[in-house]
């Protein structure tokens, strides 16, 4: 995609979403970090449901040690993969109470130090929470990049890359959540739904589907 193409896919994007925000539910910053561990493998509506009656016992790393990893996994035993989850949170809480004073880094070396937490969580952590001009590259973004030719990797590291090397100003800060959603609601992994896609013009992928339930139409027969 070229450079004058970008700043268009961006303009349209935040034209229809001035402000983007993630669908995570939370009240703190360190309630966010719990929250984005959990979302691992794991949908946001499913995290949301579980963190509600939690969040509102919790809002602390102390608060969460005192919990204690039976108590938080009794909250989130809907989640998928909850019992490391659980462990992870409690570990992440410990330090973060012994290290940091209770309070979340504001740095991505040691956020990826803690238990449960990868370059993604990290990623999202900086940016919904300090405002950094980071892009936590999950499956939605990861297949956006490459299907539109927007930023190609065949990592999601390389499609990261390759996003802080493209996205301009002023819309990096934004950028990681107009994709998600872009991923999530309208480039969809099985069927893009191009015919109401507001950046179908400056996209390069070539089979678009360019009216709803095209693709079903020109599918094959089950043998």
């Amino acid at each position: 995609m070229k450079k004058d193409d970008i700043f268009e896919f961006f303009r349209r994007l935040a034209e229809l979403n001035p402000s983007p925000e993630t669908e995570l539910e939370f009240g703190n910053t360190y309630q966010l970090l719990v929250a984005v561990v959990l979302s691992a493998q794991a949908t946001d509506v499913g995290v949301n449901k579980a963190t509600r009656a939690l969040f509102r016992e919790v809002t602390t790393p102390q608060q969460m040690v005192d919990l204690g990893e039976e108590g938080l996994k009794q909250h989130i035993k809907t989640i998928g993969l909850f019992n490391s989850k659980a462990k992870n949170v409690i570990a992440l809480s410990e330090i973060l109470v012994r290290d940091y004073g209770g309070e979340v880094p504001e740095d991505r070396d040691a956020l990826v130090e803690l238990p449960g937490v990868g370059r993604k969580t990290a990623n999202v952590v900086m940016n919904c929470a300090f405002g950094a001009e980071t892009f936590a590259v999950d499956t939605h973004i990861f297949r956006v990049g490459n299907r539109t030719g927007l930023a190609k990797g065949k990592t999601p590291l390389a499609v990261e890359k390759q996003l802080e090397k493209k996205v301009p100003e002023p819309f990096r800060v934004g950028a990681h959540h107009w994709l998600i959603l872009h991923g999530r609601y309208i480039c969809k992994a099985r069927t893009p739904e191009c015919w109401r896609c507001p950046v179908v013009d400056l996209c390069g992928y070539k089979p678009k589907v360019l009216e709803k339930g095209a693709a079903k139409k020109t599918s094959k027969p089950r043998a």
